[in-house]
């Protein structure tokens, strides 16, 4: 499924994110990697499969899209270092010839040292590139002529069947100025959005894409 965007094309994929195709980028909202390993850390027992599902996404993304970039729109690593830092690093060794670079988002509190280590290039500031502004929030005002592109939210929406079946699933949201990516990582919930007349809604369901 592909969408353009102030003359931009962008391929849709059921992974949970978008390939920005004039650019050869993929960009990536909310991998939260870490987050298990934190609550586990903090006496809180969660399993950790998910840990090695997102890694596993990652890795086969990007040997099916063989991006020139990775932009992650903020949220890569949840909160302070712990070991799956180091399992992302080598996923990064593995992808020389890819460009990674990250849109500094609220739960991004490591040392830069860390973000060095592992060749990543950080964005303090929202990333502007072809009428685009890729930020980790959506912005409350956007230049005139740009469209911004954003994470944080982790979009879903609730499906309903006949009888009282309800199904809450994630989304990507594409508004007359914004644009929504769903969260990456497994862990992580999603929070119901309310499209307005004219939007554009596409959910991941059962690993296929479907728009609403």
């Amino acid at each position: 499924m592909e969408v353009n965007i102030e003359g931009n094309n962008f391929r849709l994929f059921e992974e949970k994110c978008l390939l920005w195709v004039d650019k050869n980028a993929l960009l990536i909202a909310d991998l939260h990697l870490g987050k298990i390993n934190h609550f586990r850390k903090s006496g809180i027992a969660v399993p950790s499969k998910p840990n090695d599902e997102n890694i596993d996404r990652l890795i086969s993304l990007l040997q099916k899209t063989k991006p020139r970039r990775v932009i992650f729109m903020g949220d890569l690593f949840h909160s302070h270092y712990n070991p799956e830092w180091e399992v992302f690093g080598q996923v990064i060794r593995y992808f020389p010839e890819v460009v990674f670079e990250l849109v500094v988002g609220n739960h991004d509190i490591m040392s830069g040292y860390q973000y060095e280590k592992v060749r990543l290039i950080r964005h303090d500031r929202p990333l502007k590139e072809g009428g685009l502004i890729l930020s980790h929030e959506p912005l409350d005002t956007i230049e005139a002529g740009c469209y911004n592109i954003a994470g944080h939210i982790h979009p879903g929406v609730t499906l309903r069947g006949k009888g009282r079946q309800a199904l809450r699933l994630p989304c990507f949201y594409f508004s007359q100025h914004h644009a929504l990516l769903p969260a990456f990582g497994q862990f992580t919930g999603t929070y119901r959005i309310k499209p307005q007349k004219g939007d554009k809604v596409v959910v991941i369901v059962e690993g296929k894409l479907m728009e609403v």
